[in-house]
Formats: structure tokens, C-alpha cells, sequence
């Protein structure tokens, strides 16, 4: 039965789930279809211009004082995996099995080296600012984290609050606690108008 969060929530990922050394994290959204946004977003931001949006999934790994340590270290569409292969990006626009994942991450708890202590994860828009494109346009996004072994969905949270003219998702983040790993729902909307920018924020 998998956990359902809330905003704000943290839980245990592998303190109640012994053994788990392997895990996939899903991450999914749809796109507002167009007349049904309520004409609003597109009077303040200019409706997108059409185009559709092209979200990113990305992963951060930062060291104990939540600063990203190198380039390598920012996993996304143009570097798929970590230098060691514990963490590894599916690829751009990954359509998942009927659970609606848009692009996944692979991530071997066990192999991530002592100096990370936390992994966010993040979904940008691709030239958002340039697209006049914001998560307002989006709706239905989520994160989850899957047990790859059984296939099983061990925590699920919906991003439900309203991400109009946010241009950078902070999604949620899997963090060291002692020997084990929490997970916690984050859901922070930021103007940051590209992953080079949010990389920032934590350098």
C-alpha cells in the first residue's frame, strides 16, 4: 500500500522497508489543454504561444551542507548518470506503463557515495522564460518511488497547489538519516528559468 503526502511531510524510505537497496522514482504531468485554463494565464503570461511545454526531470546531489559539489553531479536529459551509476536518468519524455510516468530515475541507495547526503529532484520547463511558459500550464504532477523488484509503489505525492507563473519545481528530496534514507515532499514552486539556474541556488 503505498503512502500518500502531503506538502510539507517526510517519511522513512528504507527504515520500514527493509533490504530496499534499489529504487525507481517516477515522475509524471499533463499539460493544461488549451481552452480550458481560463483564458487568465494566457492575458498575464502570454498563453505559451502555442508551443507545447517540454518539462524536464532532473536530479541534484548535494553534499552535508546542501551544496552541489561538481557538474557531474546535476542528472538530467544531457548527463544520465552519475559518475559512480548509482543514480540514472531514463532519458527525455519517457512514457510510463500505464502509471503515467513521464520520465524516471534509477537509483541504487546502497552505491551513492558517503559525501551525497541528499538527491532533490527537480522538473523544469525546457526555455520557459523565451516560451512565456509556466507550471500553471500543468497540471496533475506528481513524484513517486517504486520498489523495481515487485513493482510496487511505496510513496506517492501530488503536487496540487497552484504553480502559476513558476517557471522550476522543487518536486521532493531523499535525504541520509543516520544509516537509512527519508524521503520528504517539498512541492516549491521557484522563478528560476532553467536548471543552470536552480544548480545555482545550491552552489
Amino acid at each position: 500500500m503505498a503512502i500518500n503526502l502531503q506538502k510539507g511531510q517526510r517519511v522513512d524510505l528504507t527504515k520500514g522497508n527493509p533490504g530496499l537497496s534499489k529504487i525507481l522514482v517516477g515522475l509524471g504531468w499533463d499539460p493544461v489543454q488549451q481552452g480550458k485554463s481560463g483564458g487568465l494565464f494566457g492575458s498575464l503570461f502570454g498563453g505559451g504561444t502555442g508551443a507545447s511545454v517540454d518539462c524536464d526531470a532532473s536530479v541534484i546531489l548535494l553534499n552535508d551542507q546542501d551544496k552541489v559539489q561538481s557538474n557531474s553531479d546535476v542528472i538530467y536529459f544531457g548527463n544520465l548518470s552519475s559518475r559512480d551509476g548509482s543514480v540514472k536518468h531514463s532519458g527525455d519524455n519517457l512514457t510510463g506503463d500505464g502509471d503515467g510516468d513521464d520520465e524516471q530515475v534509477h537509483i541504487e541507495l546502497s552505491r551513492i557515495p558517503a559525501n551525497v547526503h541528499k538527491l532533490v529532484f527537480v522538473v523544469n520547463i525546457y526555455d520557459a522564460v523565451k516560451r512565456k511558459q509556466h507550471f500553471g500550464m500543468i497540471r496533475n504532477a506528481f513524484i513517486r518511488i517504486v520498489n523495481p523488484l515487485d513493482k510496487q509503489t511505496l510513496i506517492h505525492y501530488n503536487l496540487t497547489d497552484d504553480y502559476s507563473g513558476k517557471t522550476s519545481l522543487i518536486v521532493g528530496e531523499i535525504y541520509r538519516s543516520g544509516n537509512d534514507w527519508k524521503f520528504g515532499a517539498v512541492g516549491t514552486g521557484t522563478n528560476e528559468g532553467s536548471l543552470g539556474e536552480v544548480v545555482k541556488s545550491f552552489s
